[in-house]
């Protein structure tokens, strides 16, 4: 039976498979939308990915992940700049919805957050034009605060939508409801998106009370505190019905059991609790 309106994001079972294997486990259980991560197509190959997408006909919710502007000099910057070109290219071979940007934090030892968000700003801003030719929205995700300093200096949805109402066409945001879902303004910030059509993507999990790690504890949906259906139902209001995307980073709970269940707990969940 087909999973309409659900993507995995390959990270959900990165320990488990490859680009493959992860998508031969979707197709059996009837999910045909994924994320990859440009680590696994790298794994397997550009060329190889993209045949397996094509032939399958996957839709492929986005790539993860572009980005990581700062740097501590213009070497840096210019590396950034290469490397998030070379990002879109991929993005183009698989027929990406968007590339997923992670935009980076603060560069070095630096404590000038408002500097790296400047990088930030020009880094999209360098790489927005090959984007546009390339035919690939560019996603700015924002991230939880507490990863400004290593990871995101974009932290809310208003700051994501403020950096695409800059740079025009081409950018929109990528809503991952474990970074937004405590923010008090994310309903209106939702809704102004939607607005401009600026949502490229919805990112499901859920956010575990207690959090025994930040980066490797995201929860199964319908097993913490995010008000999944409330998202769903203002994004959906806002214009977007692309496929909700599960993205979860789990080393003590998920990871360690067979892809197979995680990918039918996904699919159990999407229909239970989103």
């Amino acid at each position: 039976m087909s999973v309409p309106g659900l993507s995995l994001n390959l990270a959900t079972v990165r320990p488990q498979f490859g680009f493959a294997a992860a998508v031969d486990a979707c197709l059996a259980q009837g999910i045909t939308a994924i994320a990859p991560w440009r680590d696994q197509v790298q794994a397997i190959g550009l060329v190889e990915a993209a045949r397996i997408v094509k032939i399958n006909g996957l839709q492929v919710t986005g790539l993860c992940r572009g980005g990581m502007f700062p740097a501590t000099n213009y070497a840096g910057l210019t590396a950034a700049t290469d490397d998030n070109r070379r990002a879109i290219d991929e993005a183009a071979a698989l027929g990406a919805d968007c590339l997923v940007m992670v935009v980076g934090g603060l560069p070095g030892a630096s404590k000038d957050i408002a500097a790296a968000r400047g990088m930030v700003a020009d880094g999209l801003a360098a790489v927005l034009p090959h984007a546009r030719s390339c035919r690939v929205p560019l996603a700015i995700e924002p991230l939880h605060p507490m990863y400004a300093a290593d990871r995101a200096c974009v932290n809310t949805l208003e700051q994501a939508l403020d950096l695409c109402d800059a740079l025009g066409a081409g950018v929109g945001v990528a809503i991952d409801v474990y970074h937004t879902w405590w923010d008090p303004k994310i309903r209106a910030q939702i809704a102004r998106a939607g607005r401009n059509g600026q949502i490229l993507a919805h990112h499901i999990c859920d956010w575990l009370v207690p959090t025994r790690d930040l980066l490797l504890d995201r929860g199964m949906m319908g097993d913490g505190v995010i008000d999944l259906k409330q998202i769903r139902g203002d994004i959906e209001r806002a214009g977007f019905h692309g496929p909700q995307e599960v993205e979860i980073f789990s080393s003590d709970n998920w990871w360690k059991r067979s892809g197979e269940e995680v990918i039918a707990t996904c699919i159990e969940r999407y229909r239970t609790v989103c």
